[in-house]
């Protein structure tokens, strides 16, 4: 993604949440306008507002101010996800600094976490506000409405599946991937992009054959990182995601892989929530060793490769080829 987009995507956010603090009750907490502008103006890829800038491009739209602004609102629900899932995971931490829950711990850490679950739905609220108040024609916003709408449903249908799925199989981790990251970082956005600009339904569906499988690589890379990560890069700790057992794919692999005398071990330790680095380095070497983070970096290959081969294919103007192509490796060849 361009500076250049990244940089007018801040700046629409930052313009929102200014006037949004305006708007705020006298006699509510000022300190939850302060925590959310630092959240949401501190860090992160803005991969979801330049997929929706590149669906919007896909589809011959110019370059205008309106689509930065609806394509910003992506952020504040994809802020949203991460406050809640912070809470659900416990994470202390999320792009290097404290979590939300953390930072609004201050009256104690149920009260933290409930201000947090506030501070998200906020958030939820505000990405809706954002985007229908975005300056496009009123009949493309509700074009595109119904799969930004979608795109909420599954988000929030893949992270129950998450929690319900606790020793799930690898075709329900597989699930859990495509509902809870896949269609939300990649696909919905460059449909969302391409419904306000007047796409139709054949350019939304090339585009869904691109953004599938570049996601579920995208989501695969992030589990992958979740437990082999360095956390000065990744901004979260490298034991989280196995304190937790969060069920990943790479997690129903290397369950799929183990033999019997080496499973209670490593059922053992996963989920322990007092696990320390020694424990996670035995946990670790067991996944090494029983094939699964070979397997899933297969998976991100081929997956890698199926998108480009359909971007290929895909009707879309060749800078905007280039582009997504520019996407697809920055997506996929990272370390956080």
């Amino acid at each position: 993604m361009s500076d250049d987009v990244r940089d007018r995507v801040d700046a629409a956010l930052s313009g929102f949440l200014d006037r949004i603090e305006g708007e705020w009750p006298a006699r509510a907490p000022d300190d939850v306008i302060g925590v959310l502008r630092d959240f949401v103006l501190g860090g992160g890829k803005r991969l979801r507002p330049a997929f929706c800038c590149a669906g919007w491009r896909a589809a011959g739209g110019p370059d205008t101010g309106e689509v930065i602004v609806a394509a910003a609102a992506l952020e504040l629900f994809h802020a949203f996800a991460l406050i809640h899932d912070d809470i659900i995971d416990d994470s202390d931490t999320r792009r290097g600094a404290p979590a939300v829950h953390r930072r609004l711990a201050g009256r104690g850490p149920v009260f933290g976490r409930h201000a947090a679950l506030l501070c998200g739905d906020l958030c939820a609220a505000w990405a809706e506000q954002m985007f229908h108040e975005c300056g496009l024609p009123p009949d493309r916003i509700a074009a595109a409405h119904p799969i930004l709408a979608r795109m909420r449903t599954e988000v929030i249908a893949g992270q129950y599946l998450d929690l319900a799925a606790a020793a799930g199989t690898v075709a329900d981790a597989l699930q859990v991937v495509r509902l809870k990251g896949a269609r939300y970082t990649v696909t919905r956005p460059l449909q969302i992009g391409a419904r306000l600009a007047g796409g139709d339904d054949t350019l939304g569906d090339a585009l869904a054959a691109f953004g599938d499988p570049l996601g579920d690589a995208f989501q695969l890379r992030d589990d992958v990182l979740g437990v082999f990560g360095d956390p000065d890069v990744t901004g979260k700790p490298a034991l989280d995601d196995l304190r937790e057992g969060k069920p990943t794919v790479l997690i129903a692999l290397t369950r799929e892989a183990l033999p019997p005398a080496r499973r209670d071990r490593f059922e053992l330790l996963l989920g322990d929530p007092r696990l320390d680095e020694t424990g996670a380095a035995v946990l670790r070497g067991i996944i090494v060793a029983t094939g699964a983070l070979s397997r899933v970096e297969r998976m991100i290959g081929q997956r890698r490769d199926a998108a480009l081969s359909a971007l290929e294919a895909a009707p879309v103007p060749d800078d905007v080829r280039k582009e997504l192509s520019e996407l697809t490796i920055s997506a996929i060849d990272r370390n956080h």
